[in-house]
């Protein structure tokens, strides 16, 4: 499709260079492809995007398995009143508990429960399922290859 796409605005404008459609559209169904198993995925354990984001900064940290709200800001680049209300929800589900930190008297830490726990482990693992999937038709070295030539793309526009 995107060649088609492609082919159709060469032969429409001659003048310009098309060439980042033959990328960059091709990026962009492959974004949609992953946010449609990214929702499978997380669908498996009755999951939302942001709850998965949410766990899963907290399960990255590693033992204990947990943060401090701002540091869960800084992780997954929402507001601190966003990050309240999505505590208090993953907190309602028995997903992470809120515990007064031990360095800082006024300080709250968010930690995983055992069920936390479960839920995103289980979902990293559909996830990665679903993402060997759309990479199949690749040889390791050619992802290797596509994963390198993605980081140098996004770096500049990520710093």
């Amino acid at each position: 499709e995107v060649d088609v796409l492609v082919s159709a605005w060469r032969r429409e404008r001659p003048d310009l260079d098309v060439t980042p459609l033959a990328v960059l559209s091709r990026v962009s169904r492959l974004a949609r492809r992953l946010d449609l198993a990214r929702g499978e995925a997380f669908a498996e354990q009755e999951l939302e995007g942001w709850e998965f984001d949410v766990l899963s900064a907290l399960r990255r940290a590693g033992s204990p398995y947990e943060l401090s709200p701002g540091q869960l800001v800084s992780e997954t680049l929402v507001t601190s009143g966003t990050m309240t209300n999505r505590v208090d929800r993953l907190a309602r589900r028995g997903f992470v508990e809120r515990r007064p930190s031990d360095t800082d008297r006024r300080g709250v830490i968010v930690a995983l429960t055992p069920l936390g726990l479960g839920t995103v482990d289980a979902a990293m693992a559909e996830l990665l399922t679903q993402e060997h999937g759309i990479l199949e038709g690749l040889t390791p070295t050619e992802r290797q290859t596509l994963a390198d030539l993605l980081r140098r793309l996004l770096h500049p526009l990520e710093n």
